[in-house]
Formats: C-alpha cells, sequence, structure tokens
C-alpha cells in the first residue's frame, strides 16, 4: 500500500483565491475492502479532480451515488456525507478562499450547497484537459503545475473584484466566536438585510450556520490532533458556550454523539497508513 496526504498552501499569486490544496492518494490491495470516509461538514467550497476513480458519495439519508465527472464543484455542506473511494485512489481538491468561488464564476454559491456538481458545465472545455493532464503523471508536484496554471488563467479573467462582504467572511473564518451579526454587517458596509443576501450569495449558507460549521470543524480537528482530551475541554476550546452545545451540533451535523463520530472517523481510509486531519 502507498499513500500521498499532501495538505498545502497553493502558490503566493493564487493565495488571494485558493486556501489550500489537498493532495491525496493511496493503493490498496485487491483482497482489502477501502473503508468509507465520513466526510464532515467544514467550511470549504472546493473543486476536486478524480485523476484516476472517483468514489461513491453517501448522502446522510442513504442515497449512494457513483461520481460520473472525474471534475466536480462541491457546495458548501450542513451535514456528513460519507466517502468510499476506489482501491487506486488519487484526489486533488482545491479549497478556495470565502467568497472565491463567487469571485471567479459570477454564480450564486448558494446553487451549489449540499451538492456535488460536474464542474465541466462551469469551466468547459478547460477543466477536461486538465484532468487528461493530471491522469498522464504519478508525480504529484507536477499535478500541481497543472492545477495552478489552470487557475491562474482563471484568476486573469476574473468576473469581481473583492468586496468587504469577501474580507468579513475571511475574517469569520479566523475569528468565529464572539463577533455579532450588526458587526458584521457594519464591517462590510452593508445593512443587514444586504449582509445576509451577499454573505449567502457568496459563501452558500447564512453567516449564523458558517460560524456553526467552523466552530464544529475546530472540535473534530482538535479531538484528532489531541485524543486524550476530553469532549468537555475540546467545545470550550473549539469556542462552544458548554458541552451540550457541541453536542447539539454534532447530532446536528452527523446525527451522532461526539463519541460515536470519533469512532467512526478512527477507521477512515487514511488512518489505516498512519494518518488523519488535524
Amino acid at each position: 500500500m502507498m499513500i500521498v496526504f499532501d495538505y498545502r498552501l497553493p502558490s503566493p499569486g493564487l493565495r488571494e483565491y485558493v486556501r489550500q490544496f489537498q493532495i491525496v492518494g493511496f493503493e490498496f490491495k485487491e483482497s482489502e475492502t477501502v473503508p468509507w470516509k465520513p466526510y464532515w461538514p467544514r467550511p470549504e467550497t472546493c473543486l476536486s479532480f478524480y485523476p484516476r476513480k472517483t468514489e461513491i458519495i453517501e448522502s446522510a439519508d442513504g442515497n449512494k451515488e457513483v461520481l460520473s465527472s472525474r471534475a466536480i464543484i462541491r457546495g458548501q455542506y450542513h451535514s456528513i456525507t460519507n466517502r468510499q473511494p476506489n482501491k487506486n485512489f488519487v484526489l486533488f481538491q482545491v479549497v478556495f478562499q470565502p467568497g472565491a468561488l463567487f469571485r471567479l464564476t459570477g454564480i450564486p454559491v448558494d446553487l451549489f450547497t449540499d451538492k456535488y456538481i460536474d464542474a465541466e458545465s462551469v469551466f468547459q472545455p478547460e477543466i477536461g484537459r486538465v484532468n487528461e493532464r493530471l491522469s498522464s503523471t504519478d508525480n504529484h508536484m507536477e499535478m500541481i503545475w497543472i492545477v495552478e496554471t489552470f487557475l491562474y488563467a482563471l484568476v486573469n479573467q476574473v468576473k469581481y473584484d473583492v468586496k468587504p462582504v469577501d474580507k468579513v467572511s475571511h475574517y469569520l473564518l479566523q475569528n468565529p466566536n464572539k463577533l455579532s451579526f450588526d458587526w458584521l454587517a457594519d464591517e462590510a458596509c452593508l445593512s443587514r438585510k444586504q449582509f445576509y443576501r451577499k454573505f449567502v450569495e457568496r459563501m452558500g449558507v447564512s453567516p449564523k450556520a458558517y460560524t456553526r460549521i467552523i466552530r464544529f470543524d475546530q472540535a473534530v480537528k482538535i479531538k484528532n490532533a489531541n485524543p486524550e482530551l476530553d469532549w468537555l475541554s475540546i467545545s470550550l476550546q473549539a469556542g462552544y458556550y458548554d458541552y451540550q452545545h457541541m453536542v447539539k451540533d454534532f447530532k446536528e451535523f452527523t446525527s451522532l454523539t461526539p463519541t460515536e463520530f470519533y469512532l467512526m472517523d478512527s477507521h477512515a481510509p487514511e488512518r489505516k497508513f498512519g494518518k488523519k486531519e488535524t
């Protein structure tokens, strides 16, 4: 079995639009069963490339679907999706900065919320050529060059300038606690009603939902990084008012208790190789 588990920043010229590249690759033996990955809600919209085969997606309602496209746009999710990769699996995922997908496409991001969208419907025909080039190499450094070349071409044709609401969204990503709605609207130079509408247009969800997803994502990653920590300590460190508020979010986003979800995630594919998301 082999693995690539490389989370890294893009080139400086792309960091206004791209928060992170996530490159994941592994190979299981034919005699092995690939585990499911419980992909919890996290504050992100992504462009995902599958240079090999795709994966099976199981939504929160139990429906299963094999992704038919090898390049997808993944909107902001409110609930867990279980993902079963192929035995010979490579994923190159572009995680956009807050508001960047709207700026690059001009498409309201709430149209992507809780959905996987064929990226060719948005970036045709360039996206097909990107996947062809990705499929021709096993070198993930070369994959980075291929994807960055595509992204620089997008940036050179950017449709919308950065607005105060985008800067506020980015600030919220780094500081999700103790920020009032009125303060956020004032910083975005908008009325409360305008701020709500513009935020949903760019982020796909309301400011309150986005804040809850940020806090929940932090709690999961704190536990992964510090498995010895008890859940009360984690809830306070992640910015929850108390333990019960965190449990409520776990139940809403995953239908599981914190401990049940942690046990499920401990069997994710990357754990077989000693890796975990932190």
